[in-house]
């Protein structure tokens, strides 16, 4: 038997298509939430990880729905998702639902080539039937082959044009052929690695590795164009979909096994008319398709699918994917730029049309922007030990966490290196929201409340909170007459640094907290993803007299390093403690109660290897992530992040050395090229670079 998981969303159903035999689970992940099989309950809302099991007697079709409304944004009740896991009888039953009705159904098996023809608009999804196994693809212009001239798709000029080793969903999501004009776009992509370096397997490859006559790419592809007038080759530039190879430091390139799982597809769509080939790659005798050739399966859509772009993401590897989705705030934004970018599993601008990042910089320094922050993931803890399990999962001392306050903290391992930092907000005495950046979180907090028995429910609302950041010294007077709050909540006027509030801004519910991540005074605006564009529409049109312009993330990023805040992946990563990720007063020696981390904490925090400096840098040359840090020959420490600052008129950077190298003014250099041949002067400075003290945000 194999397994399939299907994912209903909180709020909505799923029809479910049994064979006789199939076992089925249905699993309450979060916990408090219903689940109903043709409208007959089957779980009640209990504890996380409630299961009710069947096995089918006959071939039916059930409808399982998860139960629930819309949440407000100052409360707590919602809909999360329930997991229906069916090991199947059949394995045949086991390719994802079609995303559509397909014009064409055809499996590739093992070790073989199909070819096929495809109208300009339409969409192809390949996908790899039981998980690791490679699928070269070849696409020519139809009309061309027509007329005799073979304009394939040729992977170095679509890795010129596209700046990048792989096309994927967004900006750079086009293969072209070498007459440089685009055959297909990457629509979506649920595995993100894959290959355009090398050749489609050939005969020379076996023949040297000693196997003489062994199938291969090449052959089969040969023999299924050729009726279609395409002359054979010995050797085809593919594009390998699922083909894991590496480029090493010795400039080596190597394979292993892919990362594609059962049902992982690539959906194409193509830009004019098209005579395709796909090929389920044969090659037992290496790691490239798990040693184990499968079969690959190919459908087509009609144009008139209008099937929405994204890639995969995955909290925890054996979690199940979710596409790239789009935040509620996504109707007003995507109206104003097509400088779209996958951040977090969102997508979201990376600037404006007829701003960019400069002009929305200058317009957060000196009057005001709106941040669409969406993508925060977002998590309600409540229950009787809220309280004791968010004490000992943060850095900071929940126990003196006032209701209507917010906290920044870190969370950590037992090892003290950090899972994330976020913000903690208290909306009761048993009420606590986790806002983060990283969805594993969730999880990690619900192991951590079942491995100490507490009484408590860790829900995911990300899905129910879109939230904007009105950020900027006028983002106050913009905001503050247009919320009103009830009697006992301070209005916006009054509200306290890294407080919060709730009420209505016109007929919209909102909680209104004093947060950000600009520097700059500021606030974040919650509501409903629903209620998103009217809250938008209204920001926007009150703002406008005061030049508040939408800003993306190229603007975010270079006020965020200004002010010197932290961000994952750059300043910290799980080897990293808040110490060295400059945010060691987010783990105050102050807090007695032991939390996860206390141990290994109290050690690293009496003797610290790393901190986190502010450099100013000569010159203007581009400054990376990673550019190592030397003093003379030896290399003491890395950049985390670099920009070149408008309003100081210098390149600055954040970087994470030696604590020996910490003190103001101590000269360092940044390597280029190996790091010895080029180096580009910089010396400690105190951070933030922009207003240290922080007056304009506590303002």
């Amino acid at each position: 038997m194999s397994d399939t998981l299907i994912v209903v969303r909180g709020g909505g159903e799923a029809r479910i298509d049994l064979a006789p035999g199939d076992r089925v689970t249905i699993v309450d992940v979060e916990g408090l939430q219903p689940a109903l099989i043709d409208d007959v309950a089957v779980l009640a809302g209990a504890q996380a990880g409630a299961e009710h099991a069947f096995t089918a007697t006959t071939a039916q079709a059930i409808i399982v729905r998860a139960p629930g409304a819309p949440m407000q944004p100052d409360a707590q009740d919602f809909a999360t998702d329930i997991h229906v896991h069916i090991a199947r009888t059949d394995p045949a039953n086991d390719l994802p639902p079609p995303l559509a009705e397909p014009t064409l159904d055809l499996r590739v098996p093992a070790a073989n080539a199909r070819a096929y023809t495809v109208r300009k608009g339409d969409y192809i999804q390949i996908i790899d039937v039981d998980g690791r196994q490679c699928s070269d693809f070849l696409a020519f212009d139809a009309t061309a082959l027509q007329q005799g001239s073979e304009l394939g798709l040729d992977p170095t000029t679509t890795r010129t044009l596209m700046g990048r080793s792989f096309s994927s969903p967004g900006l750079h999501s086009r293969f072209y052929n070498a007459a440089l004009q685009p055959l297909v776009e990457v629509v979506r992509d649920t595995v993100g690695r894959h290959d355009t370096f090398l050749l489609a397997c050939n005969a020379k490859y076996y023949d040297d590795m000693g196997y003489p006559g062994h199938a291969n790419c090449t052959e089969n592809f040969n023999n299924a164009l050729g009726p279609h007038g395409v002359a054979p080759r010995a050797g085809w530039p593919a594009v390998n979909f699922f083909y894991n190879t590496v480029v090493g430091a010795d400039e080596t390139i190597t394979s292993d096994e892919p990362w594609s799982r059962p049902g992982d597809y690539v959906l194409l769509r193509a830009l004019t008319d098209l005579v395709c080939a796909s090929s389920s790659c044969p090659d037992d005798v290496d790691p490239a398709n798990g040693w184990n050739p499968t079969d690959i399966h190919v459908r087509l859509y009609d144009r008139s699918a209008e099937l929405t772009p994204g890639n995969a993401h995955r909290m925890t590897p054996d979690a199940p994917a979710t596409l790239t989705r789009q935040t509620g705030f996504h109707p007003r934004t995507s109206a104003l730029t097509r400088q779209m970018v996958d951040y977090r599993g969102f997508w979201l601008p990376a600037a404006y049309n007829n701003h960019g990042a400069i002009a929305e910089y200058w317009a957060c320094r000196q009057r005001a922007v709106l941040f669409d922050l969406s993508p925060l993931r977002k998590s309600e803890i409540t229950g009787p030990d809220a309280e004791a399990l968010m004490d000992l999962a943060v850095t900071r001392d929940m126990t003196k966490l006032a209701i209507g306050q917010i906290v920044y903290t870190a969370m950590c391992h037992a090892t003290g290196g950090m899972i994330d930092d976020g913000t903690v907000f208290r909306l009761d005495r048993t009420n606590f929201r986790w806002v983060c950046g990283e969805d594993w979180c969730g999880v990690w907090l619900r192991q951590l409340a079942a491995e100490h028995g507490m009484q408590v429910w860790v829900r995911s609302s990300t899905d129910q909170l879109s939230n904007v950041a009105l950020q900027g010294p006028l983002s106050r007077e913009i905001l503050a007459p247009l919320v009103a709050t009830p009697g006992h909540k301070p209005s916006v006027a009054e509200l306290g640094w890294f407080r919060f509030t709730t009420g209505k801004l016109g007929d919209i519910p909102v909680v209104v907290s004093r947060t950000g991540y600009s520097g700059e005074l500021g606030y974040e605006v919650w509501c409903h993803p629903t209620r998103a564009p009217e809250l938008w529409d209204a920001l926007m049109a009150a703002g406008a007299p005061r030049g508040l312009l939408p800003a993306g993330l190229d603007a975010l990023d270079m006020v965020r390093i200004e002010a010197g805040l932290v961000f994952a992946g750059y300043e910290f990563c799980d080897q990293t403690d808040p110490f060295e990720a400059g945010i060691g007063f987010a783990a105050p020696k102050s807090k007695v109660a032991p939390f996860i981390g206390s141990e290994a904490l109290a050690r690293r925090r009496e003797h610290p290897q790393r901190t986190l400096v502010g450099l100013d840098v000569d010159g203007a040359e581009h400054i990376g992530h990673g550019d190592p840090v030397f003093a003379g020959r030896v290399q003491v420490g890395a950049i985390t992040s670099a920009t070149r600052s408008p309003i100081l008129n210098r390149t600055i950077a954040l970087a994470k050395v030696d604590v020996s190298q910490k003190a103001l003014g101590t000269a360092l250099t940044i390597g280029k090229l190996d790091g010895q041949q080029k180096r580009i002067g910089a010396h400690v400075v105190r951070f933030p670079h922009y207003d240290p003290d922080k007056t304009r945000v506590r303002s």
